[in-house]
């Protein structure tokens, strides 16, 4: 399956103003309640229970690339939207693509904005415009970065992902606390590696052995 035209389009690389937008449901009320394990830091891995109320997050793994007192922003990881070529991607920003190469394997990120793209990535590459993470992985939105590895310049490991997942101040918290989520320290294998129809369960399988 490749995306249309029209899809590309819209999907034009943004360097992306990061601000915590909160998903559609509405936040928790401010007496939920709240435990130190609801907090996790950028570079953990969420995973949806199999109870979680949003269809939308049916096991889904969300890479959660920050979390602070305004919020909460990441990427689902394992919803595969298409492979496309790199060059019909920045073509459809405008640019010129000649010595373009390769292809990259598309994701949707989250409901969230899916007219933004943003490049997830093995840290060891990094321009002006990057948010380091955790120190392993870390994340771009710049078509500079597409570009980068159309040329073979760019990262080692990398993803590409429309829209993204957020949290309003507490209410990330409040799902974790009633069991929503589930969370484990980022894995750069599960994150760029392993077949994405495992990776819920293989994620799911590793908190069974963290507890």
């Amino acid at each position: 399956m490749r995306i249309g035209r029209a899809a590309l389009a819209a999907s034009c690389l943004a360097v992306a103003a990061l601000g915590l937008a909160a998903t559609e449901p509405s936040a928790p009320p401010p007496d939920a309640p709240l435990q130190q394990s609801a907090d996790p830091p950028p570079g953990d891995l969420l995973i949806a229970s199999a109870q979680i109320g949003d269809p939308r997050f049916h096991h889904a793994v969300v890479l959660l690339l920050r979390h602070d007192k305004d919020g909460a922003f990441g990427i689902v990881i394992n919803r595969p939207l298409a492979e496309e070529t790199i060059a019909k991607l920045l073509e459809a920003t405008g640019d010129d693509a000649a010595g373009i190469e390769g292809s990259i394997r598309v994701f949707m990120g989250g409901p969230v904005q899916p007219e933004l793209g943003f490049l997830i990535h093995s840290a060891e590459y990094r321009r002006d415009e990057t948010m380091t993470v955790d120190g392993k992985v870390a994340m771009t939105a710049s078509k500079d970065a597409l570009r980068d590895i159309g040329q073979h310049k760019g990262p080692l490991k990398y993803l590409f992902a429309l829209g993204y997942t957020g949290w309003g101040p507490g209410q990330l918290e409040a799902e974790i606390a009633r069991q929503d989520w589930f969370t484990i320290p980022e894995d750069p294998a599960l994150v760029f590696d392993d077949d994405r129809d495992t990776v819920w369960d293989k994620a799911l399988a590793r908190r069974g052995r963290d507890l």
